[in-house]
Protein backbone atom coordinates (compact mmCIF):
# COMPACT_ATOMS: atom_id res chain seq x y z
CA UNK A 1 0.00 0.00 0.00
CA UNK A 2 1.54 3.34 -1.22
CA UNK A 3 1.64 5.90 1.85
CA UNK A 4 -0.24 9.09 0.51
CA UNK A 5 1.66 12.61 0.50
CA UNK A 6 0.31 15.86 -0.64
CA UNK A 7 2.15 17.71 -2.90
CA UNK A 8 2.43 21.64 -1.89
CA UNK A 9 1.73 22.78 -5.14
CA UNK A 10 -0.41 23.65 -7.98
CA UNK A 11 2.60 23.69 -10.74
CA UNK A 12 1.88 20.99 -13.10
CA UNK A 13 5.72 20.19 -14.10
CA UNK A 14 6.83 20.02 -10.50
CA UNK A 15 4.54 17.66 -9.51
CA UNK A 16 5.16 15.34 -12.48
CA UNK A 17 8.95 15.44 -11.73
CA UNK A 18 8.23 14.79 -7.67
CA UNK A 19 5.52 11.79 -8.52
CA UNK A 20 8.50 10.26 -10.50
CA UNK A 21 11.15 10.58 -8.15
CA UNK A 22 9.46 9.76 -5.03
CA UNK A 23 7.19 6.96 -6.86
CA UNK A 24 10.34 4.39 -6.22
CA UNK A 25 9.85 4.47 -3.18
CA UNK A 26 6.71 3.40 -2.85
CA UNK A 27 5.04 7.51 -2.15
CA UNK A 28 1.32 8.27 -4.03
CA UNK A 29 2.07 11.67 -4.43
CA UNK A 30 -1.60 14.01 -4.79
CA UNK A 31 -1.95 17.46 -5.64
CA UNK A 32 -4.14 19.92 -3.44
CA UNK A 33 -6.38 20.76 -6.00
CA UNK A 34 -6.96 16.16 -6.16
CA UNK A 35 -8.07 16.52 -2.19
CA UNK A 36 -10.54 19.88 -3.32
CA UNK A 37 -7.81 22.09 -1.15
CA UNK A 38 -7.50 25.53 -2.18
CA UNK A 39 -4.91 26.94 0.57
CA UNK A 40 -3.16 29.56 -0.93
CA UNK A 41 0.05 29.82 1.30
CA UNK A 42 1.81 33.65 1.18
CA UNK A 43 5.72 32.91 0.67
CA UNK A 44 6.86 35.48 3.25
CA UNK A 45 10.47 33.83 4.18
CA UNK A 46 13.54 34.95 3.39
CA UNK A 47 15.04 30.88 2.72
CA UNK A 48 13.92 28.26 0.16
CA UNK A 49 13.58 26.29 3.35
CA UNK A 50 11.59 28.70 5.35
CA UNK A 51 9.23 28.70 2.18
CA UNK A 52 9.13 25.36 2.01
CA UNK A 53 8.18 24.46 5.64
CA UNK A 54 5.63 27.43 5.89
CA UNK A 55 3.75 25.38 2.75
CA UNK A 56 4.26 21.92 4.35
CA UNK A 57 2.43 22.80 7.25
CA UNK A 58 -0.21 24.72 5.94
CA UNK A 59 -1.13 21.98 3.45
CA UNK A 60 -0.64 19.17 6.25
CA UNK A 61 -2.65 20.50 9.08
CA UNK A 62 -5.58 21.37 5.63
CA UNK A 63 -5.25 17.78 4.59
CA UNK A 64 -4.32 15.92 7.64
CA UNK A 65 -2.32 14.01 5.73
CA UNK A 66 1.67 14.03 5.55
CA UNK A 67 2.80 16.86 3.25
CA UNK A 68 5.55 17.52 1.04
CA UNK A 69 6.39 21.32 -0.17
CA UNK A 70 9.70 22.61 -2.64
CA UNK A 71 10.63 25.84 -2.40
CA UNK A 72 13.28 26.35 -5.67
CA UNK A 73 14.72 29.17 -7.34
CA UNK A 74 17.21 30.25 -9.47
CA UNK A 75 20.09 32.14 -8.24
CA UNK A 76 22.32 34.26 -10.23
CA UNK A 77 26.00 35.76 -9.31
CA UNK A 78 26.21 38.71 -11.20
CA UNK A 79 22.21 39.56 -9.41
CA UNK A 80 23.55 39.01 -5.85
CA UNK A 81 21.93 35.53 -5.79
CA UNK A 82 18.81 37.18 -7.51
CA UNK A 83 16.22 36.27 -8.47
CA UNK A 84 16.43 33.49 -5.82
CA UNK A 85 13.03 33.18 -3.97
CA UNK A 86 11.57 35.69 -6.30
CA UNK A 87 12.20 33.27 -8.91
CA UNK A 88 8.89 32.49 -9.57
CA UNK A 89 7.57 36.31 -9.12
CA UNK A 90 10.96 37.74 -10.95
CA UNK A 91 9.57 40.66 -13.27
CA UNK A 92 6.10 41.00 -11.20
CA UNK A 93 2.91 39.59 -11.93
CA UNK A 94 1.25 38.75 -15.68
CA UNK A 95 5.00 37.40 -17.22
CA UNK A 96 4.86 33.72 -17.88
CA UNK A 97 7.96 31.64 -17.69
CA UNK A 98 9.14 33.05 -20.98
CA UNK A 99 8.86 35.99 -19.94
CA UNK A 100 10.95 35.69 -16.34
CA UNK A 101 13.90 34.10 -18.73
CA UNK A 102 13.96 36.46 -21.54
CA UNK A 103 13.95 39.45 -18.96
CA UNK A 104 16.88 37.27 -16.74
CA UNK A 105 18.78 37.68 -20.27
CA UNK A 106 17.90 41.11 -21.04
CA UNK A 107 19.57 42.00 -17.21
CA UNK A 108 22.80 40.03 -17.86
CA UNK A 109 23.43 41.40 -21.11
CA UNK A 110 27.15 42.63 -20.95
CA UNK A 111 27.95 41.12 -17.47
CA UNK A 112 31.66 38.88 -17.57
CA UNK A 113 30.07 36.37 -15.40
CA UNK A 114 27.01 34.22 -16.09
CA UNK A 115 27.47 31.57 -13.21
CA UNK A 116 24.48 30.29 -11.33
CA UNK A 117 22.51 28.16 -9.72
CA UNK A 118 19.60 26.03 -8.84
CA UNK A 119 18.70 25.30 -5.19
CA UNK A 120 15.98 23.01 -3.57
CA UNK A 121 14.59 23.18 -0.10
CA UNK A 122 11.93 20.33 0.40
CA UNK A 123 10.08 20.23 3.80
CA UNK A 124 7.83 17.45 5.01
CA UNK A 125 5.19 17.66 8.22
CA UNK A 126 3.42 14.52 9.45
CA UNK A 127 -0.19 15.36 10.96
CA UNK A 128 1.76 13.90 14.32
CA UNK A 129 4.50 17.31 14.16
CA UNK A 130 7.41 15.29 12.97
CA UNK A 131 9.18 17.31 10.24
CA UNK A 132 11.58 15.97 7.96
CA UNK A 133 13.97 18.64 5.52
CA UNK A 134 16.36 18.39 2.87
CA UNK A 135 18.46 20.70 0.72
CA UNK A 136 20.32 20.21 -2.73
CA UNK A 137 21.77 22.07 -5.10
CA UNK A 138 22.97 22.54 -8.96
CA UNK A 139 25.26 24.69 -10.63
CA UNK A 140 25.45 25.94 -14.37
CA UNK A 141 25.69 29.33 -16.02
CA UNK A 142 23.03 31.05 -17.95
CA UNK A 143 23.26 30.46 -21.73
CA UNK A 144 22.97 33.24 -23.90
CA UNK A 145 19.77 32.14 -25.65
CA UNK A 146 17.28 29.78 -24.79
CA UNK A 147 17.67 26.34 -26.26
CA UNK A 148 15.12 23.23 -25.64
CA UNK A 149 12.25 22.42 -25.68
CA UNK A 150 11.43 20.32 -22.12
CA UNK A 151 11.33 21.36 -18.66
CA UNK A 152 9.80 24.69 -17.23
CA UNK A 153 10.72 28.17 -15.67
CA UNK A 154 14.38 28.65 -16.36
CA UNK A 155 15.29 25.41 -17.87
CA UNK A 156 15.44 26.59 -21.48
CA UNK A 157 18.41 29.54 -20.21
CA UNK A 158 20.04 27.30 -17.45
CA UNK A 159 23.30 25.68 -19.03
CA UNK A 160 24.60 22.44 -17.46
CA UNK A 161 28.41 22.39 -18.54
CA UNK A 162 29.37 18.83 -17.68
CA UNK A 163 26.45 17.88 -19.80
CA UNK A 164 27.36 20.81 -22.15
CA UNK A 165 23.15 21.36 -22.38
CA UNK A 166 20.50 23.82 -21.18
CA UNK A 167 18.03 21.70 -18.36
CA UNK A 168 15.49 22.20 -21.32
CA UNK A 169 17.50 19.66 -23.39
CA UNK A 170 17.49 17.33 -21.41
CA UNK A 171 15.47 14.35 -20.74
CA UNK A 172 13.50 14.01 -17.84
CA UNK A 173 15.93 11.21 -16.44
CA UNK A 174 19.12 13.08 -17.45
CA UNK A 175 17.66 16.19 -15.52
CA UNK A 176 16.04 13.98 -12.29
CA UNK A 177 19.97 12.61 -12.00
CA UNK A 178 21.44 15.81 -11.54
CA UNK A 179 18.78 18.55 -10.70
CA UNK A 180 19.07 20.55 -7.17
CA UNK A 181 15.46 19.24 -6.77
CA UNK A 182 16.62 15.46 -7.80
CA UNK A 183 19.45 15.74 -5.18
CA UNK A 184 17.26 17.18 -2.50
CA UNK A 185 14.57 14.44 -3.21
CA UNK A 186 17.41 11.31 -2.73
CA UNK A 187 18.77 13.11 0.55
CA UNK A 188 15.04 13.89 1.63
CA UNK A 189 14.13 9.83 0.22
CA UNK A 190 16.50 8.51 2.92
CA UNK A 191 15.38 10.39 5.58
CA UNK A 192 11.55 9.07 4.39
CA UNK A 193 12.41 5.84 4.09
CA UNK A 194 14.40 5.67 7.92
CA UNK A 195 11.17 7.77 9.40
CA UNK A 196 8.97 5.23 7.52
CA UNK A 197 10.51 2.03 9.15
Amino acid sequence: MAEKFVLATHNPGKLKEMADILSQFGVEVVSPKELGITVDVEETGTTFAENAMLKAKAICKAANLPAIADDSGLCVDALNGGPGVYSARYGGEGLDDKGRYMLLLNNLRGQPTRAAHFASAIACVFPNGKTLTAEGRCDGTIAFAPMGEGGFGYDPVFFVPEKAKTFAQLTDEEKNEISHRGKALAIFAEKLATYLN
